[in-house]
Parts: C-alpha cells; structure tokens; sequence
C-alpha cells in the first residue's frame, strides 16, 4: 500500500493532520523566529508588490465565506453529501483554528521580525496557526475526489498558493501555514467520518419521503419499514 492509498482512509488521513498539528505546534515560539523559518518567510513576502490583486484573489479561497459559496455549489450539483463534508470540514477548520490560536498565542510576524512587509488590512489576533491554510485544505480535500483531472490540477495548485498569499502579505509565518494545513486535513477526515454515518440513514429518509423506488444513482432504493 503506497501513501496515496493509505490517505485515502479518513482514519490515517486524521492520524497524519493531528501528528503534524502537534509537531508544528511543538515547534514554534512565542517569542522568536528559528533563522530557515525566517529566510522562508522573507523570500516570499519580499516579493514585488505588483503581485498584489492576483495574491488577494487567490487568498480568498481560504476565507470563511469560501464554505458557504463551495457547499452551495456542491449541492446545486445535487452532491449533498459532498456539501455537507464541505460545511461541517470547513467550518470545523476555521473554528478549530481559532482555538488552536488561543493555546498557542504565537504573535504575527510583524510582532517578531524587523522590517516586515505589510499588504491590504492588517492581520489582527494571533499568528499560529493560518485558519486560511485550515479552510483551505479542508475544502481541497473534500472535493479533490469528485473532481476531473483538470479541476484537481486547479486545485492542487491553488491550495499551496493559499498559504503562500498568507506569508505574501506578511500575516503568516511558514509554521503557521504548516500548522493550518494540518489541522484543515484533520477537520476534512473528522468530517468525513461524521458524513459517511449519517447520510446513508438521510439519504434513506429522503427516499422514504418521496415515495421513489430508485436513488439518485439509480440503484434499487432499498427502503425498511418499521
């Protein structure tokens, strides 16, 4: 079994965000930056300003308000089992990520290193970890298999690029980025694990209700009664 078939179990995919959740949380200060973490950091949010408008665009799907607008998608596509993963994942990530925020209280990084560069509004609260990075990942995870070859390539693309935008405009350090990443395939595989118990008994209730004999996919609906 290859790791790919291994991530494919919500269970290890669980097991590998907690650990790196932990090994990240383990690893940053509240009071310095390690020097490679800083070379990181420095390399992206020296970038030239001009990148700007693309960076903020590119950041939004990492904003609480891309699981509303994913879920909504999901289910007008009549995937309601995907759209309910994306709601519950998505906003365990981002409300998982303000807790995770409040133990660690690592500051931002204008709070720890000389001469940051800042961009758009500046980032209040804490730095560890980037709820961004959380949500972002989350969403990816969840919809990476239902897509086509060339959505999934989009996608691959987009989640990286999502932590990097956060260090671009100087409201992230690379731990952090690390950190949310981690907890968002946490909150993806959790949510993926509460979805796969309860939708096969909603799914059956919607079938009752509506007095069909097939389901969606077109398999028999097997309906018991009481």
């Amino acid at each position: 079994m290859d790791l790919r078939e291994a991530l494919a179990d919500p269970r290890a995919r669980l097991g590998v965000g907690v650990a790196g959740l932990l090994a990240t949380a383990g690893s940053v200060h509240r009071d310095r930056v390690g020097a490679a973490e800083a070379r990181a950091f420095r390399a992206v949010n020296g970038l030239p300003d001009a990148l700007y408008p693309p960076a903020w665009v590119v950041m939004q799907l990492g904003a609480f308000g891309a699981v509303p607008a994913a879920a909504g998608v999901a289910w007008r596509a009549g995937d309601g089992e995907l759209a309910g993963r994306l709601l519950l994942g998505g906003t365990g990530a981002w409300a998982l990520a303000k807790l995770v925020k409040q133990v660690v209280r690592r500051p931002r990084p204008a709070d720890l290193l000389p001469g940051i560069r800042g961009r758009g509004r500046d980032a209040a609260g804490l730095g560890y970890l980037s709820g961004h990075a959380a949500v972002a990942v989350a969403l990816g995870a969840a919809a990476l298999p239902r897509l086509g070859p060339a959505a999934r390539a989009l996608t691959l693309t987009a989640i990286p690029l999502v932590g990097l935008t956060r260090l671009y405009v100087g409201a992230h350090l690379p731990l952090d980025i690390e950190g949310g990443a981690a907890l968002g395939l946490a909150a993806d595989a959790a949510a993926g694990l509460v979805i796969s118990r309860i939708w096969p008994g909603l799914a059956a209730e919607s079938v009752r209700a509506s007095g069909i004999s097939r389901m969606p996919d077109g398999a028999p609906a097997r309906i018991l009664e009481p």
